[in-house]
């Protein structure tokens, strides 16, 4: 059973995926949604977390890192937004969630 999903839209969501589960601590994998692909130069890629190994607290703290530097273009790259799906149904947009919150959702 995965432990989230994560769906990712924006110019460069497909990097951005990669780079997130590139994380250490995160196993899962991806796939680019069909129905939004290429529209409008935006992607939408739906990542499923199947395995976090250590505190979900770093783990939270890495993915609000991830985020941000996306979301803030330090990277280079951009994303418009990010929605996190909780194993129980629960959602959240990364927009401004707290550690808490995103920790919740992971744990859930």
């Amino acid at each position: 059973m995965a432990v989230a999903q994560l769906a990712i839209a924006g110019e460069d969501a497909v990097v951005a995926t990669k780079a997130l589960l590139e994380i250490p601590g995160i196993s899962g994998n991806y796939s680019v949604s069909s129905d939004t692909a290429e529209r409008e130069g935006v992607t939408a890629t739906v990542a499923t977390i199947v395995g976090i190994v250590g505190g979900t607290i770093a783990i939270a703290e890495q993915i609000r890192k991830w985020y941000q530097d996306y979301k803030q273009q330090k990277s280079g790259k951009r994303i418009e937004k990010v929605l996190i799906v909780g194993r129980n149904g629960r959602r959240l947009l990364l927009e401004n969630a707290t550690l808490e919150e995103i920790r919740q959702i992971l744990e859930g």
